[in-house]
C-alpha cells in the first residue's frame, strides 16, 4: 500500500463539555463527518478512523475502516495508533487528519498526499496537522508523541521547506461549543 489516510477521532472533548464534540451538529450532520468526507477525497489507497466511541464510528461516511482504542486516553495514543496501523499495512505514507477540523478541504489533503517526504501545515507560524508522514519518519514521530501533545514535537523538527502555508480558517479546530458557530 502506498498511502493510508487516517482520521484521528478518539478525543475526549474535555473542553467542549459533556457532549462529544465530534457528534455535535454541524451543517446537518455530525461534526466529524466534514473532516472525514474531505479525507475520502484525498486520494489515499485506504482510509481509517481511530475512534474511542462507536457512536463516532457510526457517524462516519461509508468507506472508512475503524480502529477502536480505549476511551479517555491522551492525544498521543491515537497518533501512535495511526502510525502502528500504517506500519502494519506497510503504507509508505500516512496522511493524518483531525476529526475536529471541519474546514479542511480535500484539495489541501491531496496537496499534502502528493509529497514523498514528511510535511505539514502552518498558519500564522503555528505548525499543525493535517500532515503527511513518510515511512522513514514513523519511528521518530511515534517516539516523540507523549501525553496530550500528539504530533507537536515531531512537527517542530520539520524544516521550513516542509511546511505548507494555509489560511487559518481552513485549519481552525473545534474546542468549545461556541467554536462551531464561527466556522
Amino acid at each position: 500500500m502506498r498511502s493510508l489516510g487516517v482520521l484521528l477521532a478518539a478525543g475526549a472533548s474535555r473542553r467542549f463539555g459533556p457532549q462529544d464534540k465530534l457528534l455535535a451538529p454541524y451543517r446537518g450532520a455530525a461534526l466529524v463527518r466534514a473532516a472525514a468526507t474531505s479525507l475520502l477525497g484525498a486520494g489515499c489507497d485506504a482510509v481509517l478512523a481511530i475512534v474511542s466511541s462507536m457512536e463516532v464510528a457510526a457517524a462516519l461516511p461509508a468507506g472508512f475502516e475503524i480502529c477502536r482504542i480505549a476511551p479517555g486516553q491522551m492525544m498521543a495514543a491515537s497518533f501512535q495508533a495511526a502510525i502502528d496501523q500504517a506500519r502494519a499495512r506497510q503504507a509508505s505514507r500516512l496522511l493524518v487528519c483531525l476529526g475536529d477540523m471541519p474546514n479542511v478541504k480535500p484539495a489541501l489533503l491531496r496537496r499534502l498526499a502528493a509529497h514523498d517526504s514528511s510535511c505539514a501545515c502552518q498558519a500564522g507560524g503555528i505548525r499543525t496537522p493535517p500532515m503527511l508522514l513518510a515511512e522513514t519518519d514513523y519511528a521518530a514521530a511515534r517516539d516523540s508523541a507523549q501525553g496530550d501533545r500528539g504530533a507537536r514535537r515531531f512537527l517542530a523538527t520539520l524544516s521550513p521547506g516542509a511546511l505548507i502555508d494555509v489560511d487559518p480558517v481552513e485549519l481552525r479546530d473545534i474546542d468549545q461549543p461556541g467554536d462551531i458557530t464561527g466556522v
